[in-house]
């Protein structure tokens, strides 16, 4: 492999040739008798499932771990190991999405069609979804079966994967369909949806994935959890905004929380800041397919000025997820949590 130590690109792409050899091994896995068309199938589905989003999860593993290192080149092999966690994660993320996708009926996913739209994948795609799942522990135990830290590494997977699944519950039995009341979300409630279905596996898993690697004991490292947490609500809040206020072109897809009566953090803010006229037009138009309605909900929330208690809201985090994050004790954990929140501040897309 080329020298492993250098820019951004050479990273992504050193990256990338790791997903070719984790997926040739998983087509070839002794545990299963291949055939040319299941093998075609596996390999059509991951090339188009796992390597086509912006692989953030996956490259922060290394970025993590080379941060932890302090400085020091990162041998071919340590590369190799880091590359291969992120790619779990990029499996892990796959997985919820290809379910995710069918459980909320979406259209497109990335730019192209959902994988369960397409053309005879329909509901094999949720078998699809399970292969998925099961990829992880065939490339844990392939590449870290003889690590001390092997059983960490299988623990911190199935917790998360556990957590990410009761947070997708809550989000879903929220917003049960002929169940629709405003007026049981609040900023507890969208923490809590937040936190368990976006913030573990997103921030807290890298960061923890590339802790193992170096030899360190998680159990150690409690307050980096409740960093990671707040980072992750926080980007969800930005996600939320670009959802309504974002541009398109940017963010690469069309926001629809409004019609789909989203928990947002912009809706449980205006249930806070509205009059009880306002609250009128927002129980009312919420959740509504009609663009008259969604332009209704869209024109109040200009007219109570979302938009500035949001950068209000950013900067305030900003502060506050710095301050907990400089009083951490060890300088090069510091280092990767900066580069974390360095890399979505004030991000438009």
């Amino acid at each position: 492999m080329a020298n492993l130590n250098g820019a951004a690109s050479d990273l992504r792409s050193t990256f990338l040739g790791v997903y070719s050899v984790l997926k040739s091994e998983l087509l070839n896995d002794p545990a299963f008798e291949w055939t040319d068309g299941s093998r075609q199938w596996v390999e059509r589905m991951l090339d188009y499932n796992v390597p086509g989003g912006k692989l953030n999860r996956g490259l922060s593993v290394i970025d993590s771990y080379k941060l932890l290192k302090e400085g020091k080149d990162l041998t071919d092999n340590e590369v190799f190991l880091a590359s291969a966690l992120g790619w779990c994660i990029e499996w892990l993320q796959a997985y919820f999405l290809v379910l995710d996708d069918i459980m909320d009926n979406s259209h497109t996913r990335r730019g192209q069609p959902c994988w369960y739209r397409v053309p005879k994948v329909g509901m094999i795609a949720v078998n699809d979804g399970i292969i998925l799942r099961n990829h992880i522990p065939r490339i844990l135990k392939n590449h870290f079966r003889q690590k001390p830290y092997y059983v960490d590494l299988l623990d911190l997977f199935n917790e998360v994967e556990f957590q990410t699944a009761q947070g997708q519950m809550i989000d879903l039995i929220t917003t049960i369909e002929g169940e629709k009341d405003l007026s049981k979300y609040s900023l507890p409630l969208h923490r809590r949806i937040v936190q368990y279905k976006t913030a573990y596996y997103s921030f807290y898993l890298p960061v923890a994935c590339a802790l193992l690697m170096a030899g360190e004991n998680l159990e150690s490292h409690t307050n980096l959890k409740e960093v990671l947490v707040n980072m992750g609500i926080y980007f969800q809040v930005q996600d939320d905004y670009l959802d309504c206020f974002g541009e398109p072109e940017k963010i690469g897809k069309i926001g629809t929380d409004i019609e789909d009566f989203k928990c947002s953090w912009l809706v449980v803010k205006a249930l806070e800041l509205c009059n009880d006229e306002q609250k009128k037009v927002l129980f009312e138009h919420y959740g509504k397919e009609n663009p008259a309605d969604v332009a209704k909900i869209k024109a109040l929330y200009n007219d109570i000025n979302l938009q500035s208690v949001f950068t209000e809201f950013e900067s305030k985090s900003y502060e506050k997820i710095t301050s907990s994050i400089e009083a951490h004790p060890s300088k090069a954990v510091q280092a990767v949590l900066k580069l974390f929140l360095g890399k979505i501040y004030k991000r438009e897309k």
